[in-house]
């Protein structure tokens, strides 16, 4: 079996290529086997936006001391100035704090903190989050590295894992929108990957471990190799080179919330996350990991009780601000319908055995409207994926045997295997519905996913119960990538150009493709797939011409200051011999925007 990444919902890590073999020690909550661990997203009512309000400034630069513990403290939404001012009184200082959702993070020394808290009028609950101290860099963190880039050969052969949910097929009808914001909620990501960085939105990407935004350039890159991985196979480019991600047009954006050294994801960190994510207008967010330090949280427990609170309330802020939250399930093997025991928790401390039951959620992927996915092989559950009936939404390709083949920091690429490789295939996938669905809700596109899903009948195992149409191995069934984009692949030969051409202020670039095999003419439905990294498209004027030089108007200088192009047109050809060779060709009308054709298609 493939080494699976730790921390991240627990990742098993294969051989890494173009570079050096991969150690793997993913930190604790990543998808169980590996890395970070999914969840679902409910529908909510749109909330008041609430932006981050950072505690006064001298909380960042207080002097760190031992013990130091961080809690979360619970009241109505609103003006939360009261109970802040509470924690001050009694020995705590306001770390974070959101008002729209009555959630504040407090640190303290003192061990009697939360129980004193707990009795402040207006207060509802208080929760120590960690078995652990804070560690110091909360207060000046350190950057990551960012690491030297390697580059690799031109090349960018099509994947198991995207044959098996039809996504190279849906990629001749859309690669997705530009306009559509993903979140890899995560160990971070590496923006400076060839295939990451056409489609990497920095503007919008930050860190929130410790639980504060840290908008710093470079505060959201990777600390381990979890974050990077996920986020290829949800949009690597589609550029000639390494791997394409599930949808590789849409722009994603890391948020960072696993702390350096240890890799844990805090509750305070996964609030943080779910804010930024909704006032950051993510469409959908990949969460492949679990909340740390208890794998399983039980309401009654007062701790556990206030960090299932706090994170819910997050998530139902992200929801009801558009964005619909997708998590692993879990790498342990083990039936989230029917628990029983956890023994991996605390993980930021000394794990003991316990007894639990139902009510105890593994979060984020227990809340309500998150989208709960397992990890398939090729045509069965993967031997580590967690499962459950009612508790698990949909399936995608995690790796087994074999493992998922993205990408790595630093310009390389390598496998890994777990529930974190399933979720962000299902994350693309529904980037893909919200690129073909403009204005859906989360509430909607939860539906969709469940709906195009593939039915996968339950093996002869007595662990898996429920239907073909829904048992708890595989949910409602194997995402598809093409009934996503609402289509079935254009007939005829499809014929492509991935080669990089640079569009320059005031010029115009052509890229070439040979048309050869097909007979006659061309179809007056002919297939147009047009990439174009640009921004302020309004700039541009786009043609395909013909082989005997016929142009044919695809876009004119429409779109104004909207970034990309990333579009299926329907050409009227059929005047025109299907052989010889089609040209695209981009006219550059203004100054001060530049881009390049990323790639092109023509369908007969």
């Amino acid at each position: 079996m493939p080494h699976r990444s730790s921390r991240p919902r627990r990742t098993l890590v294969l051989a890494a290529t173009l570079g050096a073999a991969l150690s793997l020690g993913a930190p604790a909550a990543l998808a169980d086997t590996a890395p970070v661990s999914p969840s679902g997203s409910g529908s909510a009512a749109p909330a008041p936006a609430a932006a981050p309000q950072a505690a006064a400034p001298a909380s960042r630069s207080a002097a760190w001391v031992a013990g130091t513990r961080a809690y979360l403290v619970i009241t109505a939404p609103g003006d939360t100035t009261a109970v802040r001012n509470a924690v001050t009184a009694n020995g705590g200082t306001v770390f974070q704090y959101y008002d729209a959702i009555g959630v504040i993070t407090a640190h303290s020394a003192s061990a009697s903190f939360a129980a004193t808290m707990r009795g402040v009028s207006g207060v509802q609950q208080v929760g120590a989050t960690r078995t652990s101290d804070v560690p110091a860099d909360a207060y000046n963190p350190a950057l990551p590295a960012n690491p030297a880039q390697s580059t690799t050969p031109s090349g960018e052969p099509v994947r198991a894992d995207m044959t098996q949910i039809k996504a190279d097929q849906a990629w001749a009808v859309t690669t997705g929108s530009a306009s559509v914001k993903v979140g890899i909620l995560d160990t971070g990501v590496d923006d400076q990957h060839q295939d990451l960085a056409p489609n990497f939105n920095a503007a919008d990407s930050a860190s929130c471990a410790y639980g504060k935004p840290d908008t710093r350039t470079g505060a959201w890159r990777d600390v381990g190799t979890h974050g990077t991985h996920v986020a290829g196979t949800v949009a690597a480019a589609k550029n000639g080179k390494g791997v394409i991600g599930v949808a590789p047009g849409v722009k994603i954006s890391s948020v960072r919330i696993a702390e350096p050294g240890s890799s844990l994801f805090f509750a305070e960190n996964t609030v943080c996350g779910f804010m930024w994510a909704g006032d950051h207008g993510f469409k959908v967010t990949n969460n492949s990991y679990y909340t740390d330090p208890w794998q399983f949280n039980c309401p009654d427990n007062a701790d556990q009780a206030a960090i299932i609170e706090g994170v819910r309330r997050a998530q139902e802020y992200a929801e009801g601000k558009g964005s619909l939250q997708v998590a692993a399930a879990g790498n342990s093997n083990i039936d989230l319908a029917n628990k029983t025991t956890d023994t991996e928790s605390p993980n930021d401390s000394t794990p003991v055995t316990r007894t639990i039951t139902n009510a105890c959620l593994d979060i984020p992927t227990e809340l309500p409207g998150v989208v709960t996915v397992s990890a398939m092989g090729t045509t069965a559950k993967a031997s580590y994926s967690n499962y459950g009936l009612n508790v698990v939404d949909v399936t995608a390709p995690g790796g087994d045997t074999t493992g998922i083949y993205s990408t790595l920091p630093g310009g390389k690429y390598g496998s890994m295997s777990g529930t974190s490789m399933a979720s962000p295939h299902v994350t693309g996938v529904a980037a893909l519905l919200a690129s073909t669905n403009p204005g859906i809700t989360p509430a909607q596109l939860r539906d969709k996913l469940a709906t195009q899903a593939n039915d996968v009948a339950c093996p002869s195992d007595s662990r898996c119960k429920g239907t073909a149409a829904k048992n708890g191995f595989f949910g409602e069934g194997q995402v598809d990538a093409l009934k996503a984009v609402g289509s079935t692949p254009p007939p005829g030969k499809y014929f492509e150009n991935t080669a990089d051409f640079a569009i320059g202020d005031n010029t115009t670039v052509e890229s070439p493709i040979t048309v050869s095999g097909v007979t006659g003419n061309a179809p007056a439905t002919l297939k147009v797939g047009v990439n174009i990294v640009h921004t302020y498209i309004g700039d541009l004027k786009v043609d395909l011409i013909a082989p005997d030089g016929t142009v044919y108007t695809v876009h004119n200088r429409s779109g104004g200051s909207t970034d990309n192009i990333s579009q299926v047109y329907t050409v009227n050809a059929s005047s025109e011999a299907a052989n010889g060779t089609w040209k695209l060709r981009v006219n550059d009308n203004a100054g001060g925007d530049t881009g390049r054709i990323d790639s092109w298609n023509v369908t007969f």
